[in-house]
């Protein structure tokens, strides 16, 4: 199913054009997305390469949409919601939240409760009529269809532990853009960025490497992460396997792991370190495949930031687009307003999105994939020991001991963290993110599916639950 803003709104303003050709109002040159269609409905390499483009900028890998992989369920099979149109109420949720958002990049989780602009935006998103995630200053920005996410610090654990690599522990302290520097705020700059241009201006980093604690931070770790990174560190504290480890059992393991009671032998190419940091890669790879159909042959979604574009078209009164009345009567708008002086959305990012259709998230389905087999993997009731939390100018960690948190509320924390953090950057609707991890989880539990029939080991099966709560068991066949 798709949304079907593509055949009913004109000039095609509730699709993704980014890189194609724009007319100064920001709307698609007439006929450039057509051709892109017609190599979407082809397939062919010779029809994307003989595209008229905006300018340098490439998109980013349409014919993926067209692979498949030889193990679990064919990409093409999976389905997924419709995303909201582009006139809806959940829509204007979506992009009220994201406003929010932008407002509160530089605000320290630590003082969500009480900050006065994640007061306001709480009271904000409590007046909308179609929004889905919390509504108060404390727990805003979390996901009530991801349960977990509503325990303990806003981070998860696996972005602050440190990471046993090698001979040696690393600290993850990360850099991050300066406070208060945003990009494509201003039209000139946001009209040549949605032609393809490159961003004229430099990414400003703060030399002061630190640990994530607020929505910058959190946007710019996945800025440049390769997708399953934050699992791989997840999968490698968890095995810790150190020195000082090595001839230990690991608590951690599933009590599903057939070597999890053995006294002669451990496992290693099976249900051990190599066999699950590969595996992660593996259901990365297909996990991408399943959003790039989605993205590229089925809905075709607009960016936050081309969003943005109509809104500003919109409030200067140049083009009457059908934008819901919750977004325009948002206290949001004139927030950003003040700030910037436009209606866009302002981005962390000086390129803004990448050059693909957002629904769903890539990263999403990825981060879906990768904790569903590390549930699948690791005991997810266990609780782990020495959490911390960031203190509010991320420079050190600090003890934390408020709430107890287990391996498996801290792997969905870490899906939605991962998943939300495109979110914080501007670039993603908060369905591309929970609807993604979603997709993700049912590309691993097919892989898993047919992993089972592939061991020598007596091995009951998989158990674990999904990022909503569901509980998923995958019986072995060799049991």
């Amino acid at each position: 199913p798709t949304n079907l803003d593509e055949t009913t709104l004109p000039a095609h303003i509730g699709n993704f054009t980014k890189g194609l050709p724009h007319l100064q109002s920001g709307e698609v040159q007439p006929g450039a997305y057509e051709t892109l269609l017609h190599a979407l409905t082809t397939g062919n390499e010779s029809d994307f390469e003989a595209l008229d483009r905006g300018s340098g900028a490439k998109f980013v890998n349409p014919l993926a949409a067209y692979g498949f992989q030889m193990e679990g369920a064919d990409s093409h099979s999976l389905g997924m919601p419709a995303p909201p149109a582009f006139a809806s109420p959940e829509a204007a949720a979506e992009v009220v939240e994201l406003y929010w958002q932008a407002l509160a990049r530089d605000v320290p989780f630590t003082d969500y409760p009480a900050n006065a602009t994640l007061q306001s935006a709480a009271a904000d998103l409590a007046k909308l009529s179609a929004f889905h995630g919390p509504q108060s200053a404390a727990a805003i920005f979390r996901s009530k269809a991801i349960p977990n996410t509503q325990i303990g610090p806003y981070i998860s654990q696996f972005l602050w532990q440190p990471i046993p690599v090698n001979s040696t522990v690393v600290e993850q302290r990360y850099r991050a853009g300066l406070p208060a520097i945003d990009y494509l705020a201003t039209w000139d700059e946001w009209l040549v960025i949605q032609s393809g241009l490159p961003p004229f201006r430099a990414w400003a980093p703060d030399p002061q490497p630190r640990y994530i604690h607020n929505g910058r931070s959190l946007a710019e770790w996945v800025h440049y992460d390769f997708l399953y990174q934050a699992f791989h560190n997840a999968a490698l504290i968890l095995l810790n396997e150190s020195p000082e480890s090595i001839l230990n059992t690991n608590p951690y393991l599933s009590p599903t792991n057939p070597y999890k009671t053995t006294k002669v032998e451990k496992g290693f190419v099976t249900f051990g370190s190599a066999h699950i940091c590969c595996l992660l890669g593996t259901v990365t790879q297909a996990a991408l495949m399943a959003a790039w159909f989605q993205k590229w042959l089925v809905h075709r979604r607009l960016r936050p930031e081309e969003f943005g574009g109509r809104l500003q078209y919109l409030k200067t009164g140049a083009t009457p687009y059908p934008i819901h009345p919750d977004l325009l009567n948002s206290a949001a708008l004139p927030a950003v307003f003040k700030s910037t002086g436009t209606y866009l959305l302002p981005q962390a990012y000086p390129e803004g999105s990448p050059l693909h259709p957002s629904y769903p998230s890539g990263h999403a389905t990825v981060a879906g994939a990768c904790a569903a087999v590390l549930k699948a993997f690791f005991d997810e009731s266990l609780i782990l020991t020495n959490t911390v939390t960031a203190s509010a100018d991320g420079t050190t960690l600090n003890p934390y001991f408020d709430t107890a948190v287990t391996v498996g509320a801290e792997l969905d924390k870490l899906a939605f963290n991962i998943a939300m953090g495109r979110n914080w950057a501007g670039i993603h609707y908060r369905t591309d993110a929970e609807a993604g991890i979603r997709l993700g989880e049912d590309v691993a539990i097919a892989i898993l599916q047919d992993l089972t029939a592939t061991f020598a080991e007596d091995f009951t099966g998989f158990r674990f639950t999904r990022a909503d709560g569901t509980p998923v068991q995958i019986h072995g066949t060799n049991a």
